[in-house]
């Protein structure tokens, strides 16, 4: 489980093709703190880390994951949110999260306001997934906070903070990114279709 409080920005250095895998090699600040089948949300995915090299870790996207979430359009260069999971004597400083992504969004505006900026995303709402004002949203696993909804629909605000230590400042229209729902949201949504 995780909190969507991003600890830091990796670099992917590597990918490698397997099948239907994709090996993705990133550099970061915590890699060397990791270990071999430890948890680590990359974009807010939750993935294995299969292998260590001082600074860099490998993790392994198998298909369903790649057909489901912005990993498969990783490039050598780009950055992707890191967040080791959460310990179970920790706050729980951001929403809960799983590290499951439900599906991608694109993003429709982005505009910089006096200091915080405005991020707007449309979803295939026939997937049955919603966003509620005030409520919890995880972006490419940010948890964040939805200003405005409808039913394919949400925007957000960006503090400062979060649009600098995140991957969110290269987001921009027409880019995609990973979405998870509000797990609490997501049962009581199930609940009342039965």
């Amino acid at each position: 489980m995780f909190t969507g409080i991003i600890e830091t920005l990796g670099k992917v250095t590597n990918l490698e093709h397997d099948k239907g895998n994709l090996h993705i090699t990133v550099m970061s600040p915590l890699s060397n703190e990791l270990k071999i089948d430890q948890s680590v949300a990359h974009n807010g995915v939750c993935l294995t880390v299969v292998s260590l090299s001082g600074t860099t870790h490998t993790v392994t996207a198998i298909e369903e994951t790649l057909n489901k979430t912005n990993l498969g359009g990783l490039q050598i260069g780009s950055l992707v949110n890191l967040e080791r999971c959460m310990q179970m004597n920790a706050r729980l400083d951001g929403h809960i999260v799983q590290g499951h992504v439900d599906q991608t969004a694109v993003c429709t505006s982005f505009k910089a306001l006096d200091g915080s900026w405005e991020y707007q995303f449309t979803y295939d709402g026939a997937k049955g997934n919603i966003t509620v004002e005030k409520g919890s949203i995880c972006v490419n696993g940010i948890s964040l906070t939805v200003v405005g909804s409808s039913l394919n629909y949400f925007s957000v605000a960006i503090i400062p903070y979060t649009f600098e230590h995140t991957n969110l400042q290269h987001v921009t229209e027409g880019a995609t990114v990973n979405l998870e729902f509000d797990i609490i949201g997501k049962y009581v949504a199930r609940l009342m279709q039965r």
